[in-house]
C-alpha cells in the first residue's frame, strides 16, 4: 500500500490511461439501459497540435463525461478530427514545394493521394495529445470529416438542399486568397490592425466645372469603379446628385448616386463604388442596378479591363497608378490611416474581396427554427450574454457561400453532361435523364470546411442511417466550445440539426473562456506567448495542468496563463500525495471490520463528515452549471484547508494508541479521503486514481476504478450545523493565537500561555472547556486558561476573535521594548502607505483615466493596510 515519496507524474499518468484504455472504460454502450448523457468533441484540425485552448477546452468536457459516468450515465464522447481543407492542402503543397513540386505537376488524383499519406502519418498527433491530456473519449469511434460515413452524409445533405431550392450558384463577393486562390470564410480571414495610406483623388466632373474628391484605401480597384457615391443628406454634394464625373485612368463616365450606406465622416464622405472589389459596393451596386467590373485576376494581377496595367500584380499596379494620378494632378494627398485588413489565415496574403461564381446556401429559412429554439428554451446558452450575439447574427443572416476552389475536400456532388444536362445526386453511379451517358464532369471546387462540420453531432452517429447510435445518444447533452465560432460552427449547427433530423443537435452549450498571456493578449504563435502543452505535462504533469487552467477560468471571464503558474497545480498534487502517505502510514493492522461502529464519533470526525456532507452537493451544483471554477475553487479549500490543515493535525494525536477511536478515526478518514478523491477524479483524474487504488483494499471497495464507482452521496447524519459552529470558533481562536505568535515575533513551535475570557459568554466557554485538548494541540500552547485571575501587564499582547479576548504573555520570550518600537514603525510605514493611496484615489485624473478594476483593487488596499493597522495598534 505504500506510496513512493515524491510523486512522480509520468509514471502513473501513463499507467492509469492505458489501463482506462485496455479495459474500454470510455466506451458507451448504445444496448445500455442507463440514462444518456452524449457529447461532441469540437473536431480540431488534422494538421493541428494541442495548444492552451484546446486544453481548457477538452478538459472541461473531460470533467463533465467523468462526472456522469460516475452518476450513472451511459457516456459517449464522441471524437474525431476535421479535415481542414485549405489548412492541410497548404501543408502538403510547402511539403512537395521542397522537392520542387507543385500540385499541378501531379494532377488532382495524384495530389490527393499525396495529402492522404500526410493525413494517415501525421494526422492523428493532436489526438495522442488529447490521450496524454487524460481525454476520456470513446476512441473506438473516432471519426474523420473525410471518411467514407461522413463524406455521404455531407453529399446527402447537399443533394436535399439542392432538391429545396436552398443551394444555388451566383455571383457575390467572397473573401479571397490570391495565393491559395480559393474562397475563404470569414473564420479563415484574419483581420491585422496595420498602418496604411488613405489617397485623395480628383475625379473631374463630366460638365467640366470643377472635380469631386473621392478618398480610398485601395486605389487600384478605382479602375474598376462604376460610381461615386454620398450620402443623401449631406449638404455638401446635394447638387451633384445624378451628375456625371469621368473616372481618371480609365476615362469612363460614371454617376454620382445617393445611398444611406455612406458614411459622411470617412474620408471626403465621397466614395468610389466598386462592385466587383467590396463587399458593401456589391450591395450597393445592386440596389443601384450598377454593373460590376471586375479588374483583377484570381491571382491578384489587373486583366485586361486595366489597360496598360493588365498583368501587374494588385500592389505594383497601386504603386504605379498613385504616380500616374501624381503626374496628372489629380492626387490630391495621402494620409496616414489605420485600419483592420484581412490576411488569409494559413499564407498570411492579404484578402481580396473579390467576385467569384460561388455555390451558396440560402439561410434565412434554415435560420427561423433556430432562433425558436433559443426563445423558447429548447436551446441553452451559458453564459446568457450570448444569447443576444447569436439572434443578432441569426435574425440578419446572409447566404453562406459553401464552395472552395481547392482539391482536398468534399468535391460538390454536381455533375455536368456534355449534352447540357446537370446532375446532383449523392450517387456514386449516375446515368444521364436526357442522353443515358454515364460519362459526366464532376464540379471542380469542394465544399467549405464548415459544411461537413455543421452536421458533426449527427454525421458521426452514422446518419442518416437510422442506427441504435444515433437513437440512443443523438440529440447529445451538451457542447463546449469557443465563442468565437458561434456563427461558423454551434449556429449552423443548430441550423442542420432542425433542418435534417427535426432536433436540436444538443441541448445546452457552454462558451469557455479565451486563454491570454498575463498581459491580456492573446495566447499565439507569432507573439511567442503560447507555452506548448505537451511540453508543461512534461515537466508538471497532465493533472497539474488540468487544476491549473480549470482554476483560472471564471464563468464568462477570460484565463490569465503563464508555463509557471502550473505551480499551483503541482504544488496541490504535491499537497494531496503528502497527506496520503501520511495516512497510508498509519494503516498497517487496520482493517475495517476492525472499527466498532457503536458510540458516537468524535469531534474531528464528526466534524470532517460535516464537511463532506456540505461540499458534495456544491460540487455537483457547480457542475451541473457548468461552474467548473468553482468546482475546484472548493475542493481545493476543502483538500488543502480542511482535511489537510486541520483534520490530519487534530487526528494526529489518536493515531499512536490502540483501540476504538484509533479504529474510528481512520475508517472515517478513509472513508472521507476516498470519497474525495472521487470528487477530485474529474478533475485530476491520475492522481486521484492512484491514491483510490491504494485505499481499495482498506476500504473494502468492489469497482475496479474510480469511473465505475458511484458519484458521492451525503449521509442522513453527516451534516451537523453544532459541530460546525463549534469549529468555527476554535478554528477563529487557533488562528488568532497563531497570528499573535507571528506578529508578536514567537516561533511557531514555541510553546506559549495563553490566557482566554469570555465575559458573559457562557457557550463559548463551554465549547472552548470541552475542546481544550484540540485548541492546546494545535495552537502548541503550554498553559491555555479560561476566565481566571489574570492580570494583564504592559508586556501582554492582545487580540480578540469571536468576542473572546486572547491574552499571550511575552515575558521572557521576547524583548517587549524592542518588539513595541517595531510595531511602531511598521505603524507610521502603513499610515503613510494609506495616506499615499487615499491621495490617489482622490485625485479627479486618476479616477478618469484608471480602469475601474484598478481603482477597486486601490481602494481594496486601502482597507486591507486600514484593518492590519488596527490590529497593529490594538496588539498591546
Amino acid at each position: 500500500m505504500e506510496l513512493e515519496k515524491i510523486y512522480n507524474p509520468d509514471q502513473v499518468e501513463k499507467k492509469w490511461y492505458d489501463f482506462y484504455i485496455e479495459n474500454k472504460i470510455f466506451s458507451a454502450n448504445a444496448n445500455s439501459t442507463k440514462p444518456v448523457y452524449s457529447i461532441v468533441i469540437p473536431p480540431p484540425n488534422v494538421t493541428g497540435m494541442l495548444h492552451l485552448g484546446h486544453v481548457l477546452n477538452n478538459t472541461m468536457q473531460d470533467i463533465l463525461c467523468r462526472f456522469k459516468r460516475m452518476q450513472g450515465y451511459e457516456v459517449l464522447w464522441m471524437p474525431g478530427t476535421d479535415h481542414a481543407g485549405i489548412a492541410t492542402q497548404n501543408v502538403v503543397e510547402k511539403e512537395l514545394s521542397k522537392q520542387k513540386i507543385r500540385r499541378q505537376d501531379l494532377g488532382r488524383e495524384k495530389f490527393l493521394e499525396k495529402v492522404w499519406e500526410w493525413k494517415n502519418k501525421y494526422g492523428d498527433t493532436i489526438i495522442r495529445q488529447l490521450k496524454q491530456l487524460g481525454c476520456s473519449c470513446d476512441w473506438e469511434r473516432q471519426r474523420f470529416t473525410m471518411d467514407e460515413g461522413l463524406s455521404k452524409a455531407v453529399r446527402e445533405v447537399f443533394v436535399k438542399l439542392y432538391q429545396k431550392g436552398l443551394v444555388y450558384r451566383g455571383k457575390y463577393i467572397v473573401n479571397w486568397c490570391p495565393r491559395c486562390r480559393t474562397a475563404l470564410s470569414d473564420e479563415e480571414s484574419v483581420h491585422q490592425d496595420e498602418e496604411g495610406q488613405m489617397w485623395h483623388i480628383h475625379y473631374p466632373l463630366a460638365n467640366g466645372n470643377g472635380h469631386i474628391t473621392v478618398a480610398t484605401t485601395r486605389p487600384e480597384t478605382m479602375l474598376g469603379d462604376t460610381a461615386v457615391a454620398v450620402h443623401p443628406r449631406d449638404p455638401r454634394y446635394n447638387l451633384l446628385i445624378s451628375q456625371y464625373v469621368i473616372l481618371p485612368i480609365i476615362n469612363r463616365k460614371i454617376q454620382v448616386i445617393a445611398d444611406d450606406a455612406v458614411d459622411p465622416k470617412f474620408g471626403t464622405g465621397c466614395v468610389k463604388v466598386t462592385p466587383a472589389h467590396d463587399s458593401n459596393d456589391f450591395w450597393m451596386g445592386q440596389r443601384h442596378g450598377l454593373t460590376p467590373i471586375l479588374v483583377m485576376d484570381e491571382n491578384g494581377r489587373m486583366n485586361q479591363q486595366t489597360g496598360k496595367y493588365e498583368g501587374k500584380d494588385r500592389f505594383e499596379c497601386r504603386k504605379e497608378l498613385v504616380e500616374e494620378l501624381i503626374g496628372l494632378g489629380l492626387l490630391e494627398k495621402i494620409e496616414k490611416f489605420q485600419h483592420a485588413v484581412g490576411h488569409c489565415q494559413r499564407c498570411n496574403t492579404v484578402i481580396e474581396p473579390y467576385l467569384s461564381e460561388q455555390w451558396f446556401v440560402k439561410m434565412k429559412p434554415l435560420a427561423e427554427p433556430a432562433i425558436k429554439a433559443i426563445q423558447n428554451g429548447q436551446l441553452h446558452f451559458s453564459p446568457e450574454r450570448w444569447i443576444k450575439v447569436y439572434l443578432n447574427w441569426m435574425e440578419n443572416i446572409r447566404d453562406w457561400c459553401i464552395s472552395r476552389q481547392l482539391w482536398w475536400g468534399h468535391r460538390i456532388p454536381v455533375y455536368y453532361c456534355s449534352c447540357g444536362e446537370v446532375v446532383v445526386t449523392a450517387e456514386e453511379k449516375i446515368v444521364c435523364p436526357r442522353c443515358h451517358r454515364t460519362e459526366f464532369k464532376q464540379d471542380e471546387d469542394v465544399l467549405d470546411t464548415w459544411f461537413s462540420s455543421w452536421l458533426w453531432p449527427f454525421s458521426t452517429m452514422d446518419w442518416p442511417k437510422d442506427n441504435q447510435t444515433l437513437q440512443k445518444f443523438y440529440p447529445t447533452s451538451d457542447l463546449v466550445t469557443a465563442a468565437d465560432i458561434i456563427f461558423f460552427w454551434v449556429a449552423r449547427m443548430v441550423m442542420a440539426g432542425y433542418a435534417f433530423t427535426g432536433k436540436a443537435p444538443f441541448r445546452r452549450v457552454y462558451f469557455n473562456s479565451i486563454v491570454r498571456d498575463l498581459q491580456g493578449r492573446k495566447m499565439s504563435k507569432s507573439l511567442g506567448n503560447s507555452p506548448d502543452p505537451t511540453e508543461v505535462m512534461k515537466t508538471y504533469g497532465a493533472d497539474a495542468l488540468r487544476y491549473t487552467i480549470v482554476s483560472l477560468a471564471p464563468v464568462g471571464q477570460d484565463v490569465h496563463y503563464a508555463k509557471e503558474k502550473t505551480e499551483l497545480g503541482r504544488n496541490f498534487a504535491n499537497k494531496i500525495w503528502n497527506a496520503s502517505r501520511f495516512l497510508i502510514s498509519k494503516l498497517e493492522g487496520y482493517h475495517p471490520a476492525n472499527a466498532s461502529q457503536s458510540g458516537t464519533l468524535d469531534f474531528p470526525n464528526r466534524w470532517i463528515l460535516s464537511r463532506l456532507g456540505q461540499i458534495i452537493p456544491k460540487i455537483s451544483k457547480n457542475l451541473e452549471q457548468f461552474e467548473f471554477n468553482e468546482a475546484i475553487k472548493a475542493l481545493y479549500e476543502f483538500i488543502w484547508g480542511e482535511y489537510c490543515d486541520w483534520y490530519l493535525e487534530m487526528i494526529k494525536p489518536y493515531l499512536p494508541e490502540e483501540g476504538d477511536l484509533k479504529q474510528q478515526t481512520l475508517q472515517t478518514a478513509v472513508l472521507v479521503w476516498q470519497k474525495t478523491m472521487q470528487l477530485l477524479h474529474p478533475f485530476m483524474p491520475f492522481i486521484s486514481e492512484e491514491i483510490w487504488q491504494k485505499l481499495k483494499a482498506a476500504a473494502q471497495s468492489p469497482e475496479t476504478c474510480l469511473q465505475q464507482t458511484h458519484w458521492p452521496d451525503v449521509g442522513q447524519d453527516w451534516v451537523d450545523a453544532e459541530v460546525e459552529g463549534e469549529f468555527e470558533l476554535l478554528q477563529g481562536l487557533i488562528v488568532a493565537i497563531r497570528n499573535l505568535r507571528a506578529d508578536t515575533g514567537i516561533p511557531p513551535q514555541q510553546r506559549v500561555k495563553v490566557f482566554l475570557k469570555t465575559t458573559g459568554e457562557k457557550l463559548k466557554s463551554e465549547i472552548i472547556q470541552k475542546h481544550q485538548n484540540q485548541v492546546i494541540h494545535l495552537a502548541k500552547l503550554d498553559v491555555l486558561q479560561m476566565n481566571g485571575h489574570f492580570q494583564k501587564d504592559a508586556t501582554t499582547a492582545l487580540t480578540v476573535v469571536m468576542g473572546v479576548e486572547v491574552f499571550m504573555p511575552l515575558a521572557g520570550l521576547v524583548n517587549v521594548q524592542d518588539l513595541k518600537q517595531k510595531i511602531e514603525k511598521e505603524v507610521q510605514r502603513l499610515k503613510k502607505n494609506v495616506e499615499a493611496t487615499s491621495h490617489k484615489l482622490q485625485d479627479e485624473n486618476f479616477l478618469k483615466k484608471a480602469p475601474a478594476e484598478l481603482v477597486e483593487k486601490e481602494r481594496d488596499k486601502v482597507a486591507e493596510i486600514e484593518k492590519h493597522l488596527e490590529k497593529m495598534r490594538k496588539l498591546f
